[in-house]
């Protein structure tokens, strides 16, 4: 199987990643557990580089996907840009720590800063 169903419905586990990608494009950073996180990075960067496209298919496309419109707008307008030169890898994700209760291992998803 190539992805990680998160024992959750398809509904479900769509939701919950288009809120990952969302809260990632956002904030720049967040926190969650390393699977997400692996699933989360794989569709932020196809996000990214619909936005090197910008055209009005790729933003509908986006706006079919992402959760806000603002985060849309910032996409095409100042994350899109910033990575013309890139040919991929938008995103790292950095193993933290194991999370008290459950023990599932967690890692922060963040973009890169591009080398100018």
């Amino acid at each position: 199987m190539a992805y990680s169903r998160f024992d959750r419905p398809t509904a479900q586990r769509k939701a919950l990643l288009r809120g990952l990608v969302t809260s990632l494009l956002e904030k720049e950073r967040i926190e969650t557990t390393l699977v997400k996180a692996k699933e989360a990075q794989s569709l932020c960067d196809k996000m990214i580089s619909l936005a090197k496209e910008d055209s009005l298919a790729a933003r509908r496309r986006a706006l079919a996907f992402l959760t806000k419109e603002d985060v849309v707008k910032k996409l095409f307008d100042t994350i899109g840009p910033r990575y013309a030169h890139r040919q991929g890898g938008y995103t790292r994700v950095i193993e933290t720590r194991v999370r008290r209760g459950d023990g599932a291992p967690m890692a922060i998803v963040e973009l890169i800063r591009p080398e100018k």
